[in-house]
């Protein structure tokens, strides 16, 4: 039965019950029926009311909800029910139904269906200034515009998107304009400028509202603000570049030109653009280099700038470098530093930075010696008449040997081609002295042709002003070798070490070191270098040998 003839119905059964018919007979007779009202459009948050009615009369009414959002206080009990319609997303159906029972407990239900209207309330949208602390804020102060006390009015709602958009004003640069903050640098003013910026905030909804904020940034002090940087560190050898590019100007283009204040002059390459360079030199302690650089904006106006470089000595090592200053790969000298052939010679140490090496003698690579008289005073570099020389790097002093003018054994004490055996009773020998060579065969004693008597003698003259001489260890006499000469007559500088003996002497030029060869089968063998090849040779002690003598100042 539709809604309409159960109302006609329920019309025609009250206009009945004055025909005579008893309240008993008028009950019984009529069928239980209900009707819970039409169906209903309303908004959120807005009453709801609804009403049923039925026959026959004097039953009971229950509400209870079927669908939709829930809501609370259901089943309700009573014909007329009025609840708060829900705050809702989106257009949202709720279905409710009504049961009746009639007095002979029979029953009958309906439904209705309220549609509630979702009513979005738009962002509110606050903007306040909240850095600097200190107003009005100046040049390089970060400004801060905040939108944190803006809010979404709808209980359930929630900011989604924010949007900032400079509207007014000479263009500053922002860092993000999608935050719920915006910020910025107080830039470079020659007058005030009136800023402005807009907000626009956007809930869940896809409701938007926007605001604005105006904000007066003053004139600055300065129209250049030179930028060099952070202070930087490099060691010797290193190449720096003094940068002033990031300056700040008033004018489209400014010009720069550097120049150094203080610590160990250095060559500026390009001084006078906004990117310099220049090589750290070789020094003997950290410093910190200071440089100026004076840059000048397109109206002729200046300002200076300064840079600090903090250097510090390059670990070269304590001793001499192999002197190899090329690279190669299995074939041929290919470019140092490569990675397909890394850490060569030429790639390490002291002969890596051999050509920017402030040497206080002479020699080649990383090799640095100083020529000394017979009292171990330095001499001109191009002295010709010299006795000793001395090792910068090291620190030893050694022995040059005097020209080969005799016939063996009939020769001067210190001549280049004397020879001698291994018999040496220093600390090193291992307990064997060696063999006492044959005057006639080796060297001008007719007693004793080792290493021991030599020392002696030697010592007994001052020589070069000093009487503690002796044999070299291996590393001491291994780092005058120049490795760079290999397939050369030897690997010495003559100019340093002159009257090498000739290699058809003794069909060698080896030298010996002061250390017995611990080869596990006997200590009658000593290290000797061979000057030629580079080698070590494991000698026989009785055999002779060259001998170069040193002595530590």
């Amino acid at each position: 039965m539709n809604k309409k003839a159960l109302i006609a119905l329920l019309a025609v059964n009250i206009a009945a019950c004055g025909g005579g018919s008893s309240d008993s007979e008028t009950k019984k007779d009529v069928p239980v029926s209900v009707n819970a009202g039409s169906d209903q459009v309303v908004d959120e948050k807005t009453t709801i009311t609804l009403s049923a009615i039925a026959a026959p009369a004097e039953g009971a009414f229950s509400w209870s909800q079927t669908s939709g959002p829930i809501i609370a206080g259901f089943p309700a009990e009573g014909a007329e029910q009025s609840i708060e319609a829900p705050e809702v997303k989106q257009n949202s159906q709720l279905t409710f139904q009504v049961k009746y029972t009639a007095p002979d407990n029979s029953t009958a239900s309906d439904e209705v269906v309220v549609i509630v209207s979702s009513v979005n309330q738009l962002p509110i949208v606050s903007i306040t200034q909240t850095a600097p602390t200190q107003l009005p804020s100046k040049y390089a102060d970060t400004v801060t515009l905040s939108s944190e006390a803006s809010f979404d009015p709808d209980s359930n709602g929630s900011l989604m998107t924010y949007q900032w958009q400079q509207t007014k004003g000479d263009a500053v640069a922002v860092a993000a304009l999608n935050q719920a903050n915006l910020t910025f640098s107080h830039p470079l003013l020659e007058s005030d400028n009136t800023t402005q910026f807009s907000l626009t905030i956007t809930d869940d909804e896809n409701g938007s509202q926007t605001n604005y904020f105006d904000i007066l940034l003053h004139k600055t002090d300065q129209v250049i603000d030179v930028d060099t940087g952070i202070t930087q560190s490099a060691n010797e050898f290193e190449t720096v570049s003094l940068d002033a590019s990031n300056t700040k100007a008033l004018t489209p283009n400014f010009s720069c030109l550097w120049s150094q204040v203080s610590g160990t002059t250095v060559n500026l390459i390009q001084a006078n653009q906004c990117i310099s360079h220049f090589l750290v030199p070789d020094v003997d302690a950290a410093e910190q280099l200071l440089f100026a650089v004076t840059v000048t904006d397109d109206k002729n106006r200046s300002q200076v700038g300064n840079a600090r470089v903090n250097i510090k000595t390059f670990a070269l090592g304590i001793g001499n470098d192999s002197g190899m200053t090329k690279c190669f790969d299995e074939l041929q000298e290919i470019a140092c530093n490569n990675t397909d052939f890394p850490g060569q010679d030429a790639d390490l140490g002291r002969d890596s930075v051999a050509q920017h090496l402030d040497k206080i003698g002479i020699g080649s690579s990383g090799f640095d010696f100083t020529k000394l008289d017979e009292f171990a005073d330095e001499l001109p570099d191009d002295a010709t008449d010299f006795s000793c020389v001395r090792d910068n790097i090291t620190g030893l002093i050694w022995e040059v040997k005097q020209q080969n003018t005799g016939t063996i054994p009939n020769t001067q004490l210190r001549e280049g081609q004397n020879h001698y055996t291994w018999s040496y009773s220093g600390e090193g020998n291992g307990g064997v002295e060696g063999t006492k060579g044959a005057a006639n065969s080796s060297c001008p004693s007719d007693i004793d042709c080792g290493l021991d008597t030599y020392v002696s003698e030697v010592n007994a003259t001052n020589y070069c002003g000093g009487n503690n001489w002796r044999v070299p260890t291996y590393n001491e006499l291994m780092g005058l070798m120049d490795l760079s000469q290999q397939g050369q007559t030897h690997l010495l500088n003559t100019e340093i070490f002159p009257n090498i003996p000739e290699q058809s002497a003794l069909d060698h030029i080896r030298y010996w070191t002061v250390e017995t060869s611990a080869d596990g089968q006997s200590l009658s063998f000593a290290w000797i270098l061979d000057m030629q090849t580079g080698n070590d040779i494991a000698y026989p002690k009785s055999n002779t040998g060259y001998l170069r003598l040193v002595r530590t100042p």
